[in-house]
């Protein structure tokens, strides 16, 4: 298994396994992300979580993420509006670069590296 950097929060609503997150409401609160212009800094595990329920989050590494449409290793990804990896583009936030190609409900991996296109 390669290494990666999981971290633990609390849900702040919400949050289905392997999907894009962002910082919750406050400090310790996770979300799952919701727009590609949302500040996203991992991907759930899978299990995902309950509101208020305690949840790990990969925040390094490469990961298992799900697919929201059509995606190409090598592309960029962002959020759509259910939190899965969709390919990005200009002026969107991009949660990492796909290792796999895929098509939609896919679980893919990502190669966790947060920016801006």
């Amino acid at each position: 298994m390669k290494p990666k950097l999981t971290e633990n929060f609390t849900a702040g609503a919400a949050i289905a396994p392997h999907r894009i997150c962002k910082p919750g409401a406050s400090d310790g609160l996770a979300a799952q992300a919701a727009a590609v212009g949302d500040f996203s800094f991992g991907v759930s595990d899978s299990l995902g979580a309950a509101i208020n329920e305690r949840v790990d989050i990969h925040t390094m590494g490469v990961v298992d993420v799900e697919y929201g449409g059509a995606v190409t290793r090598g592309a960029l990804l962002t959020s759509d509006a259910d939190g899965k990896a969709v390919t990005a583009v200009a002026t969107n936030r991009t949660i990492g670069v796909a290792r796999v190609s895929g098509v939609l409900g896919d679980i893919g991996k990502v190669l966790l590296a947060p920016g801006t296109v």
